[in-house]
């Protein structure tokens, strides 16, 4: 019924009721802070990526270097997604309280790299949901074609995965948690034109630091660069500003966006 519908929008998060409500016929990027990401296709599918949506790395890592600077404005049971890509098992990437509610949905489907499995098996998410994948994988998943890619997270994660995903014409590049590998230049751009890129700044923990996701826009030269994985923790530092600075002075032809938590873009 259309009352019940309006009461259930009614006590859902304001995030939530603007992804389930967006316009079909667009596609269109959502940001979750940190790296998290949902892309929502012309037809309406949604494809989650890398989504910090509890608080547990307080808990895990046990100090406040890792409590939770940001609101949480999704809640697991939200929304259900058609699939979910997990790029490698450090918790704000694969979310080891909200997995097993994201998964709750007998349709959804989660790419995850390798050393996933050990999460998932521990909380018993259906193994025939799941496809753990590494570089030069391909998958295609409804609207959504995902072309996995290396990642040079180092010994933090080793299995780690970025991914080329191709949706309704459009090519997005997510670097994943990576230094920077100039050398991989080809491998990014083995699909064609990036129109989005997005990748860390923020420096710590092998990540790409403002002035390496600066450079690395300039070599792979993206219709649009989005800088991701700051403002979360104190920990994981990460200057939106700064990049900004060098992103005008050094690259000026370079389109890039800073989005903030909850935006959405139209690509």
């Amino acid at each position: 019924m259309q009352v019940e519908s309006s009461i259930i929008m009614f006590f859902m998060n304001y995030f939530a009721v603007n992804l389930l409500s967006a316009q079909v016929g667009l596609t269109q990027l959502f940001y979750l802070g940190q790296a998290g990401f949902i892309i929502k296709s012309r037809s309406g599918q949604t494809l989650a990526i890398d989504l910090y949506l509890s608080d547990c790395g307080e808990r895990i890592e046990g100090h406040i270097g890792f409590k939770r600077l940001l609101p949480k404005i999704l809640s697991p049971l939200e929304v259900v997604f058609d699939y979910i890509i997990a790029t490698h098992p450090h918790f704000d990437h694969y979310d080891i309280d909200s997995m097993p509610f994201l998964m709750s949905n007998p349709h959804t489907k989660l790419f995850a790299s390798a050393y996933c499995k050990i999460f998932a098996d521990e909380t018993k998410l259906d193994k025939k949901r799941i496809t753990y994948v590494k570089p030069s994988d391909t998958c295609n998943a409804g609207d959504y074609t995902l072309h996995f890619i290396n990642c040079d997270h180092g010994s933090l994660a080793p299995d780690a995965v970025g991914v080329i995903i191709e949706i309704d014409g459009k090519r997005i590049l997510v670097t994943g948690d990576t230094c920077l590998r100039l050398d991989w230049k080809y491998e990014y751009l083995s699909k064609g034109t990036i129109d989005i890129m997005i990748a860390p700044i923020n420096g710590a923990y092998g990540n790409l630091n403002e002035e390496e996701c600066a450079e690395l826009s300039g070599v792979l030269q993206p219709k649009l660069t989005i800088p991701c994985h700051f403002g979360l923790f104190a920990t994981h530092k990460g200057l939106p500003g700064l990049f900004m600075e060098l992103m005008n002075k050094k690259y000026p032809d370079n389109n890039y966006y800073l989005m903030t938590m909850g935006e959405s873009i139209i690509i």
